[in-house]
């Protein structure tokens, strides 16, 4: 497999430097891309650049990732208007181990000479005084070099300028490449379009300290078809971590993408071949209504991510709220899981003392919680078959719920209509 050509074809490439696909042509390089330390998760937006290093393995070639201890420490401008704070040691070990577990899902860290390997700049950067840093990296970048930069030129012109230590990040990132390059033999530096100038920099430090040669390549930024950023919900970012993003979330995220979007994510995000999307494609214009692209990608990377038994479930829980799965399916999850199916809906606690030996139907709906603003709507609704409980149709406004009734000994599930879904939680 020809790595930069796959990058082509999948519409991932953005720039890469003069001699980079001779030098990966002539037979296994190593190549690192930096992942940034900030939470214990990585989010769909590091995706991308997971796919760049998982098609860099199975092209052949060693991949790195680096985990930014350090670099967590200091911040990167790159595209940012503040300067992010800056993290202890021990949230930076958290998080290390989060995002290692993460990337072993991905990558294959035993298979030869060509598996992935996980590196942390923190450890070449703990003993690193800063009087050895300015003698040893700091002479052979000038401050006008560094000034040319756009993400630099960026912050300097706007209102919140730019501290000396995110100005110092690119001799940082910098002295990565170049440790690396010298002690990992890693001659090629990727990351997203953004991370252009800091990569370049490092290949330029390379060539100055010690007249080597090292390479660039960046792949291109994700944006939604509407220019809205990618991988943002209401909820905000969609994260890997099932405890942050729960399969089903992760699931319908890829679901509810639109047709554009779906025809560019299901290249950049599955491993498809070429032939298998455009037949794919194919189907999907040939019939929109049936998302048959949506349904292919949303399949393809949470069994990815989470494995095949929570697709079923993200499945069952689709099914659940938009076809006709039965109220028993919430017993197979777990209370976490059950208020993540529900996060998206309104959502109403009635204490457990309250909610004593039984309540009546109207009072439950339109006094303990506020599914209707009002008893008389509630009356109305249930008298003209419009409300169940439970997927099953309230008969008569004297009905009463009790803990029999309950899902789990906690929730009941009330619809106005077929698809107004209210969650009433029981404790």
């Amino acid at each position: 497999m020809n790595f930069v050509e796959e990058l082509r074809w999948r519409g991932i490439l953005h720039d890469i430097m003069p001699g980079t696909e001779e030098l990966l042509n002539k037979g296994m390089v190593s190549g690192y891309i930096g992942f940034d330390p900030t939470s214990d998760s990585l989010h769909v937006g590091s995706l991308a650049q997971i796919m760049t290093l998982i098609h860099f393995q199975r092209a052949g070639h060693k991949p790195f990732a680096l985990v930014g201890g350090a670099t967590g420490m200091v911040g990167d401008p790159s595209g940012k208007s503040a300067e992010r704070n800056l993290l202890s040691e021990d949230a930076l070990q958290k998080n290390l181990a989060g995002i290692q577990a993460q990337l072993e899902k991905f990558l294959d860290f035993d298979c030869g000479q060509n598996s992935a390997e996980m590196v942390n700049n923190y450890d070449w950067f703990k003993d690193f005084t800063f009087l050895d840093f300015i003698r040893d990296v700091g002479k052979h970048i000038t401050v006008n070099y560094m000034m040319a930069k756009d993400s630099v030129k960026k912050r300097l012109e706007g209102e919140t300028g730019m501290s000396f230590t995110e100005f110092s990040y690119q001799l940082v990132q910098g002295y990565d490449f170049y440790y690396l390059w010298k002690n990992k033999n890693c001659m090629l530096q990727m990351g997203g379009s953004d991370q252009w100038g800091n990569i370049v920099t490092g290949t330029e430090f390379i060539r100055r300290k010690s007249a080597g040669e090292a390479f660039a390549l960046t792949t291109q930024l994700i944006k939604k078809a509407d220019g809205s950023k990618f991988g943002k919900s209401e909820g905000g970012n969609i994260w890997l971590d099932a405890d942050k993003t729960s399969p089903y979330q992760f699931y319908q995220f890829w679901l509810n993408a639109s047709d554009e979007d779906a025809k560019s994510y299901i290249r950049i995000f599955t491993l498809f071949d070429q032939q298998t999307i455009e037949a794919l494609e194919t189907e999907h214009f040939a019939a929109p209504h049936l998302r048959v692209l949506q349904k292919a990608l949303a399949k393809d990377i949470t069994i990815r991510v989470h494995g095949e038994h929570e697709y079923e479930k993200a499945i069952k829980s689709s099914e659940f709220l938009f076809g006709n799965t039965g109220i028993e399916f919430l017993n197979e999850l777990s209370d976490k899981e059950v208020l993540a199916l529900f996060s998206g809906v309104p959502n109403f606690t009635i204490a457990r003392a309250d909610f004593g030996s039984g309540v009546n139907v109207v009072d439950l709906l339109a006094a303990q919680s506020a599914v209707f603003p009002s008893k008389g709507e509630a009356k109305k609704m249930i008298q003209s078959g419009g409300v169940a409980i439970n997927k099953l149709k309230v008969a008569s406004v004297d009905e009463v719920y009790s803990d029999a009734q309950l899902i789990n000994n906690k929730f009941l599930v009330a619809q106005k209509g077929k698809k107004n879904y209210f969650l009433i939680v029981v404790e």
